[in-house]
């Protein structure tokens, strides 16, 4: 099982670790609503650098990364990201990621822990172009700095202005007194902030000012536990969850990186889809009493047949209410449509809502 460079200290913070896509993870510190609740209101700090990190160079970069994701990078200027997923050859998705446009001809993939080998490998394949491929996965740290307060609470640590940094845009500048620290405006939790990329040897100096600059905002460090009700709570997917190698970015809701307007791995086999209509899609419901969701339930309509399967659940700490993501047949999609959670052979009553199920 690997470590990151901070695994000390948060084993020294009384960290509950425990074993995430091969990585010795902190889940929890002081438990997942108060750090819940820290991120939606003031500022928290993950440290998330099991993520992988892959560096693409050449004047074919941008050609093989059109060729394997399903967004359209073409429209990427310098200091821009972009959500994308990755499609397999059989309708479903490789995995979600994100793409950097760090210079002309130079991009950094950003891609799930448990995938990085997976990952590597499919955009090897594919890489027929002469592209430079650096992966920079075990030499780099993540830092997610989210929350409302974090603009403020960290202005202190770098010259550029943090606030000036736009949604899915980022900077490359001085951060915590280290020079060319890659400060993104981008997260997980729908409660602004950034993510912060550095070297490995450099992250421990980074979090050591990041907390001290932050003292006065209550800042705090949060675990994957919250991680995973914050992202659910705005319907963000989950690789293995809600999204996975069967799953197509049609089904999933993500129609809006899927880009026919070019051509791109199973890119013929998803347009047919699209123009034929989809049979399932992924909803997002809330329970109409106090009860739990949890991966794998199954989903029932009134007459007890089952139209689906429920991918993410919880109960939400901002809400207090069960809420959760699912496949159901088609005719169960509408908003306000009626539906069952089957939770040891009771059927609760659930009702798809729009999201994001938490509005600020």
């Amino acid at each position: 099982m690997k470590n990151t460079a901070l695994t000390h200290i948060h084993e020294g913070l009384g960290a509950k670790m425990l074993p995430f896509a091969g990585y010795n993870m902190p889940i929890t510190y002081e438990g997942i609503n108060a750090e819940h609740e820290t991120v939606r209101n003031s500022v928290g700090v993950f440290d998330v650098s099991h993520m992988g990190e892959f560096l693409l160079t050449g004047p074919n970069a941008l050609a093989l990364i059109q060729k394997v994701t399903s967004n359209d990078a073409s429209t990427l200027t310098i200091g821009r990201a972009q959500y994308s997923c990755l499609p397999n050859n059989d309708g479903g998705i490789v995995d979600d990621l994100i793409v950097y446009k760090m210079k002309e001809e130079q991009y950094l993939l950003v891609v799930n822990a448990s995938n990085i080998e997976k990952d590597w490998n499919w955009i090897s394949l594919h890489n027929d172009l002469g592209v430079e491929m650096k992966n920079l996965s075990d030499d780099y740290s993540l830092l997610a700095i989210q929350g409302p307060k974090a603009v403020e609470a960290m202005q202190s640590l770098s010259s550029i202005d943090l606030s000036a940094i736009a949604y899915y845009h980022f900077e490359v500048a001085d951060f915590a007194g280290i020079e060319n620290v890659i400060i993104s405006a981008t997260g997980y939790t729908g409660s602004g902030g950034f993510e912060i990329y550095c070297k490995n040897s450099e992250v421990e100096q980074i979090w050591n000012k990041v907390f001290e600059a932050g003292a006065a905002f209550g800042i705090k460090p949060i675990g994957l536990a919250a991680r995973d009700t914050l992202r659910l709570e705005m319907g963000f997917c989950l690789y293995g969850n809600d999204i996975n190698d069967t799953t197509s970015p049609l089904e999933a809701g993500l129609g809006w990186i899927t880009k026919f307007t070019k051509d791109f791995t199973n890119s013929e086999s998803l347009k047919k889809q699209k123009e034929a209509g989809v049979t399932k899609k992924l909803v997002a419901f809330e329970m109409q009493e106090r009860a739990v969701p949890r991966h794998d339930y199954e989903i029932v309509d009134a007459t007890g047949t089952v139209i689906g399967v429920v991918t993410s659940g919880t109960m939400s700490p901002s809400m207090n209410k069960g809420i959760g993501l699912g496949y159901v047949t088609l005719d169960n999609t509408a908003v306000d449509s009626d539906i069952f959670i089957r939770i040891r052979k009771n059927d609760v009553p659930a009702k798809v809502v729009k999201l994001p199920f938490y509005k600020k």
